[in-house]
This record gives C-alpha cells, sequence and structure tokens, in this order.
C-alpha cells in the first residue's frame, strides 16, 4: 500500500463556484471523495490538501519526501509563476502527475508555460475533475513497477 499526496493550489476552494463554465460544479470535496475512494479501490492511501498559500504547498511536498511515494499537484496559478515549487518538486524523488482540471492550452497564452511541467512525470490537462482520478491510477501504475 503506497501513500500519495494530492496537492491543490490557490482558488480550487471554490471549485464549484468559481467559473462553473471551466472548471464545473463539483466541488474540492467532491473530488476529495472521489480520490480516497479510487485510492481504496486501488489499495492505497491519499492525502488530500488545499491551499492558497505557495508555503503551504512547500511544506507539504517536502512532507511528501518523507512518507509518499508519489504526488498529484494541481497547481492552479502558481503552473505560470512559482519556481519555488518547482524546486521543491525537484527534491521529491517519486513521481509527480500534474492535473490542470481545463484544457490550459485552450486559454490564455500565459497559462500555456508551466514550470511544474519541467519536473512532472506526466501532465493531465482538460479531462475535468476526472484528470485526478487518472493521475492517481498513473501513480499506482508508476508505483507498482517501482516495487
Amino acid at each position: 500500500m503506497s501513500l500519495f499526496f494530492v496537492l491543490n493550489g490557490p482558488n480550487l476552494n471554490l471549485l464549484g463556484r468559481r467559473q462553473p463554465e471551466i472548471y464545473g460544479r463539483e466541488t474540492l470535496a467532491d473530488v476529495e471523495r472521489d480520490c480516497r475512494a479510487l485510492a481504496t479501490e486501488l489499495g492505497h492511501e491519499i492525502r488530500f490538501h488545499q491551499s492558497n498559500h505557495e508555503g503551504a504547498l512547500i511544506d507539504w511536498i517536502h512532507e511528501a519526501r518523507e512518507v509518499a511515494a508519489g504526488i498529484a499537484i494541481n497547481p492552479a496559478a502558481f503552473t505560470h509563476t512559482s519556481v519555488a515549487i518547482l524546486d521543491a518538486l525537484k527534491a521529491f524523488d517519486g513521481p509527480v502527475i500534474e492535473v490542470h482540471i481545463s484544457n490550459v492550452h485552450q486559454r490564455e497564452s500565459f497559462r500555456h508555460h508551466s514550470y511544474v511541467s519541467l519536473r512532472a512525470d506526466g501532465v493531465i490537462a482538460g479531462c475535468g475533475t476526472e484528470g485526478y482520478r487518472l493521475a492517481l491510477r498513473r501513480l499506482a501504475s508508476l508505483s507498482e513497477r517501482a516495487s
């Protein structure tokens, strides 16, 4: 049984209420429920976190270094701005899957660049909140290959 961290960046606490035409109507609580159910089905555990603060995300990535087999991260707006999150992820030895609910490549040009992608082992974008479950499946697959 592996432990995976599912990390969520700024404004994702408003999921389901903020721009539902882009992000859908599911809430972050719905996403967490679905991720926990899938993790259990796959025989794994998750720690699910969200913060609007860059430092909190970095602290969780540091914590993951000690206990987690992989990280699924939706860095939200920090995707395009945070070298600090990139550096923290580079210090993590396990797989990292970057998740975006919307297809960032169909949006404003500044969203086309991701610092996190420089470290990510995979990127899932445009699959809605299902992208989180796809990321967990990929982490489980990579975890099984490593053991």
